[in-house]
């Protein structure tokens, strides 16, 4: 009976801490591609949570420094800021975009050629202070893709 308690107790604190992880879920997540030399690049893609959590990192074994970025105007001048953070209002698409908020792929260990693969892991903390990682398979497309548009291929 006592081992019967604790494994109840164990399957009903994982059942609530599974329930607790942020449902998040990402869709059209894409790398723009580089030219030879070129060490940083965007990844693009729409985000969303069931119950609102928040972006707090990313990482990707393509790049040395991963940071969530966000693109501003300030007066006449566009300006480029790392920022710690990114809320995911419940129920809310969140579009990760050229000339907006996206995760930034610094110091490449490689160029990113149209048609590869790049695999990046999202950080995202639950509004109950749980981080969970979400493994995203990014689409490298073209070095002009989103350039002028919203361009896939």
């Amino acid at each position: 009976m006592r081992r019967f308690v604790h494994l109840l107790v164990f399957m009903t604190t994982a059942a609530g801490a599974a329930a607790a992880q942020a449902q998040v879920t990402v869709s059209d997540a894409w790398v723009r591609g580089t030219v030879p030399g070129q060490t940083a690049s965007g990844a693009y893609m729409q985000l969303k949570s069931a119950d609102g959590a928040t972006l707090v990192g990313a990482e990707s074994p393509v790049a040395g420094i991963v940071e969530i970025h966000e693109m501003r105007t300030e007066g006449n001048t566009m300006r480029m800021r790392g920022v710690e953070k990114l809320a995911l209002p419940a129920g809310r698409a969140v579009e990760l975009k050229p000339g907006g908020y996206h995760v930034m792929l610094m110091d490449l260990k490689a160029p990113l050629k149209k048609g590869e693969t790049v695999p990046i892991k999202l950080k995202v903390r639950s509004k109950s202070g749980q981080t969970q990682d979400i493994e995203v398979k990014a689409e490298v497309r073209d070095v002009t893709a989103g350039a002028g548009g919203p361009s896939k291929h």
